[in-house]
């Protein structure tokens, strides 16, 4: 422990992974983290890149994901094949660059979340165990991140906006910073260090869900497709009646709401229309619920609009956003930040805090108690 402090100090080698709802990758970022005074001070990106699974680990994921029956023993191997995967991934991505690991923070992958219609209460689930993380990427491990938020009372999403001050220290306040990944989340950084953050709804689940099934693509590369259709705006009156958008934060989604059901729904709504146009009302669709929730439950109004994630390429979303919002909308890569880099810095800023046991929740985030440090270690 005192080693590990001690590198901290120094400048700490941290691997950030994940892989996020859409399940198309393994992310690492490799940065190195100081503290100084008990805190974390300086982040540094030192390199990012996108590390495919092995193939029989990938199918069993996406049928998972895609709502095939899991039972204990599969929940069991593909836990444990997640976890050496993802070590195996910091560790080669390491080696590539000529760093020695000190530290991997991994976000595993949710494979169940509780969209906040639990009636029993908030839970969350997460594969892939930091012991065989450690095991492959040969150091200590911090994992199991959300856990702790929903027992101290949180929604355990979007934990992404408890870093984003460090993150985003370089973004004007006031900022809001939207993630578009599998869902949306917002963040929004105030003035003077107020922190609001929520899901607001489907993102790459709803477009990418449409573009297997209407394209037989894994995505509509750069949102081509929509870019040629004309949006049907009662689809998007229709959907938008859905009561999770109404919901007052703090609130999380995930694909038992918003997966390949509420997918095919949408699907068949949109009836006998071409795929183009049924791509661009999905695309109208995620950008008026990004709308609606900033006139609804942000009150300090963002500067601009920060875009990170996978959809930040989406071109027809990127103008449907500016459009419907009316915010200058940009990449985060504006203020520094690589916008595909951003949920994997997320989780280094979160593992580094976890193993130096500073406090990272926040009520305004996820609706946790303050005071709570996020993440399980399995040491070396």
């Amino acid at each position: 422990m005192e080693e590990l402090r001690r590198r901290f100090e120094e400048g700490a080698i941290v691997a950030g992974t994940l892989s996020g709802t859409s399940a198309d990758g393994i992310d690492v970022v490799l940065a190195r983290l100081r503290a100084r005074a008990g805190a974390l001070a300086d982040l540094e990106t030192i390199a990012f890149s996108v590390e495919p699974f092995p193939e029989p680990v990938r199918a069993r994921l996406r049928a998972t994901l895609d709502g095939e029956i899991c039972g204990l023993r599969e929940s069991a191997l593909l836990s444990r094949d997640l976890g050496r995967a993802f070590g195996r991934a910091a560790r080669e991505a390491a080696a590539r660059a000529g760093v020695a690991l000190d530290l991997v923070a991994s976000h595993g992958q949710t494979v169940w979340h509780h969209d906040g219609a639990e009636a029993s209460g908030a839970a969350t689930l997460q594969l892939g165990d930091g012991d065989f993380v450690a095991e492959e990427a040969g150091c200590t491990v911090a994992s199991d991140f959300r856990q702790r938020d929903v027992a101290a009372g949180g929604e355990g999403a979007p934990i992404s906006a408890l870093a984003d001050d460090l993150v985003f220290r370089a973004a004007p306040r006031p900022c809001a910073i939207l993630n578009l990944g599998g869902m949306a989340n917002l963040t929004v950084l105030g003035r003077a260090g107020e922190l609001a953050a929520f899901d607001t709804g489907p993102a790459g689940s709803l477009l990418d869900g449409l573009a297997r099934r209407l394209l037989g693509a894994p995505f509509d590369a750069g949102g081509e497709r929509a870019l040629a259709g004309r949006a049907d705006e009662r689809l998007l009156v229709r959907f938008l009646e859905h009561p999770f958008f109404a919901r007052t934060p703090p609130k999380s989604t995930g694909r038992d709401t918003f997966g390949e059901s509420w997918v095919g729904d949408f699907a068949a709504a949109a009836g006998r229309a071409g795929a183009a146009d049924v791509l661009a009302s999905a695309v109208e669709l995620v950008a008026a619920s990004v709308a609606l929730a900033l006139e609804r439950f942000v009150r300090d109004s963002p500067r601009r609009l920060l875009v990170c994630g996978g959809g930040v390429e989406n071109r027809a979303l990127i103008a449907a956003l500016a459009r419907r919002t009316a915010l200058p909308v940009a990449s985060s890569a504006e203020v520094g930040v690589d916008p595909k880099a951003r949920e994997a810095l997320v989780f280094a800023v979160l593992g580094a805090r976890c193993a130096l046991g500073i406090p990272s929740t926040h009520p305004g985030a996820t609706g946790a108690r303050a005071g709570k440090v996020l993440g399980k270690l399995s040491w070396r």
